[in-house]
């Protein structure tokens, strides 16, 4: 399946995040990752059926659309999110059709196993910025959108700069209205995401 009513399973959704990309952020974890790379703080998103929930991709774009006059892009990350290439693809779509949100995508797969892959290809034809590349614990960085320092900033647009991405926060710390408490960025401590 293809388009808006694309299925993707979703580890969570965070509205509003200020460290997950530069600005105002709508954050969406995908569910499941099949890399296994050793030492990645979030592994609750690895198994495919998880505890996540199954939406639509349009769905998923619409919600973030309906608050775009307050946030400056969405970010994709999980889990894997290129392990669901047609749902990125189909949210990714919508959001660049409706809006002018920016785009980033942070995934383990590399540059080259993206561009070798068709659909892993139109999954980020849309992306503003491509963070790609295996986490390795051995280089930890923890900052600007990377969690080693192999990965690479694959930018697809002139819409950010290193130093754009250098002041993004390591880590956000977020109290909702059950008192939930939700860590997350870079340097998310004892917990996901």
């Amino acid at each position: 399946m293809s388009g808006p009513g694309t299925p993707w399973r979703l580890h969570a959704v965070v509205p509003r995040s200020a460290a997950n990309g530069p600005g105002v952020r709508y954050v969406v974890w995908s569910q499941g990752c099949a890399l296994g790379c050793p030492g990645c703080f979030n592994p609750g998103t690895h198994a495919a059926a998880g505890s996540g929930l199954v939406r639509g991709a349009g769905e998923v774009a619409a919600e973030a659309l309906a608050d775009a006059a307050r946030l400056e892009g969405v970010t994709l990350t999980g889990g894997e999110p290129l392990e669901q290439p047609a749902a990125v693809a189909a949210f990714c779509a919508e959001v660049r059709a409706r809006s002018s949100l920016s785009v980033i995508v942070l995934t383990g797969f590399t540059r080259a196993e993206i561009e070798a892959d068709p659909a892993r290809s139109a999954a980020v034809a849309n992306a503003d910025l491509v963070v790609a590349g295996r986490y390795n614990a051995r280089l930890r960085l923890a900052r600007g959108l990377r969690g080693s320092s192999n990965k690479e900033y694959w930018a697809r647009t002139g819409r950010y700069s290193a130093d754009d991405l250098a002041a993004v926060p390591e880590l956000e710390i977020t109290v909702g209205d059950d008192a939930t408490v939700t860590f997350t960025g870079m340097v998310a401590p004892g917990g996901e995401f």
